[in-house]
């Protein structure tokens, strides 16, 4: 038995329910941690599930952050910097991760308050969050307001990208698996993923084979 929903049920759904029913339709996203820091030094760091690819290149990624009618001490460092770190979460970090969603002072780091540590490289003036294993370094290069609901598209061009050797293969795939980084879904549940497959390049009337984690071809897919 299904639940069929119209526009109407929504709008009459009590607020968080319908908060966490709609972020749950997306289904699994990518956890990242957005690191920041203002022109006093002060750092800031903050969970986010909207990133995502826009090109190679130039190798440019996007993210989407919420109204800034209240303060948004992420967007403000963006903003005042033009530049910030995504810092990919894993199973090791991410009750730590979730616990920057809490609303502290803009004094107050939350690295300090989750227990994450700073970690700077030289000539990049964000921090990165050291326990995370896959950390991409971005300059901004376009904040766009979305005038449907007032959020705001935030498109950054990579800078550095930091990752563990056993996680980068020879054609360039990064075994996001062997980090054991964690996906989320709606506003609070995280999952680990496990790989089903990679295929090969799709092309007409050609079946995709199966391929190792290093790209290597195994076998013909059924």
């Amino acid at each position: 038995m299904n639940k069929h929903f119209t526009q109407a049920d929504f709008e009459a759904m009590d607020q968080r329910y319908r908060a966490r029913f709609i972020n749950s339709l997306s289904g699994f996203k990518s956890a990242n941690l957005v690191g920041s820091i203002d022109n006093s030094g002060n750092s800031n760091l903050a969970i986010v599930s909207s990133v995502f690819h826009i090109g190679a290149d130039p190798a440019l990624m996007g993210m989407i952050i919420r109204p800034d009618s209240v303060p948004r001490d992420t967007l403000t460092n963006i903003k005042a910097t033009q530049c910030y770190t995504l810092n990919q979460v894993n199973s090791a970090n991410f009750r730590r991760a979730h616990q920057t969603s809490a609303r502290y002072p803009s004094s107050v780091s939350e690295f300090t308050q989750v227990g994450l540590t700073e970690q700077f490289i030289a000539g990049f003036t964000a921090p990165f969050v050291a326990e995370s294993e896959l950390k991409v370094a971005l300059a901004v290069r376009e904040i766009s307001p979305l005038s449907l609901n007032d959020t705001l598209l935030v498109i950054g061009e990579v800078q550095h990208v930091i990752v563990p050797d056993c996680a980068l293969k020879q054609d360039g795939y990064i075994d996001i698996e062997a980090l054991e980084a964690v996906a989320v879904t709606g506003l609070d549940s995280y999952h680990s993923g496990q790989r089903i497959a990679r295929l090969s390049y799709a092309k007409p009337d050609t079946l995709p084979i199966h391929l190792s984690v290093a790209g290597e071809s195994e076998f013909e897919s059924d």
